[in-house]
């Protein structure tokens, strides 16, 4: 199983948006370098107010290119970068990997899936009514959230637009996502 890097983003400042660029270096351990979310531990102003010594299970956001094709036809525009995520993907069905799944990225990167990336209410600022296009309830009523997942870095290295993206599925039994 495999897939592609369709962009990559970081900012250095806390905003909702983060601006792509034509790289990023993932650092072991840490997350993207010069990134606001980088660190061992968490970053996120909500978690930073709940426990500031929480290890950061968020340090490299990935979101599936194939969500902004379904927000467009739900009326929305959004592009790479514009929910905060670091690298943008295509071909690869990320909310349905499994916790410990290892993306291999490029030639040198590889990240750990930790969990879903639970949207705040930031998304309905940035555009009004977005949060409900990207937490939902299925049929049964659980809660299923769309805006993609969060991983660590375990090994470090060069991430670019086009780049594959090779999938390491853990041992089983596999976990399903959850939120982090």
């Amino acid at each position: 199983m495999s897939g592609s890097v369709t962009a990559v983003s970081s900012n250095s400042a806390y905003s909702f948006t983060k601006p792509n660029r034509s790289s990023i270096q993932l650092l072991a351990g840490l997350g993207v370098e010069g990134d606001v979310h980088a660190g061992v531990t968490v970053k996120h102003r909500s978690r930073v107010a709940q426990d500031p010594t929480q290890p950061n299970l968020r340090q490299v956001h990935l979101i599936h290119e194939e969500l902004f094709t379904e927000l467009r036809a739900a009326g929305f525009t959004v592009a790479p970068g514009d929910l905060g995520e670091n690298i943008t993907t295509s071909g690869i069905d990320l909310l349905g990997l499994p916790v410990g799944t290892l993306l291999h990225i490029g030639d040198e990167a590889v990240v750990e899936v930790t969990g879903l990336r639970n949207p705040c209410l930031q998304i309905d600022i940035f555009q009004e009514g977005l949060l409900k296009q990207v937490v939902g309830r299925d049929e049964a009523g659980n809660v299923v959230r769309k805006s993609g997942i969060m991983s660590v870095v375990t090994a470090g290295g060069t991430v670019r637009p086009g780049d594959v993206i090779e999938i390491e599925l853990p041992a089983r039994p596999h976990r399903p996502l959850e939120r982090v």
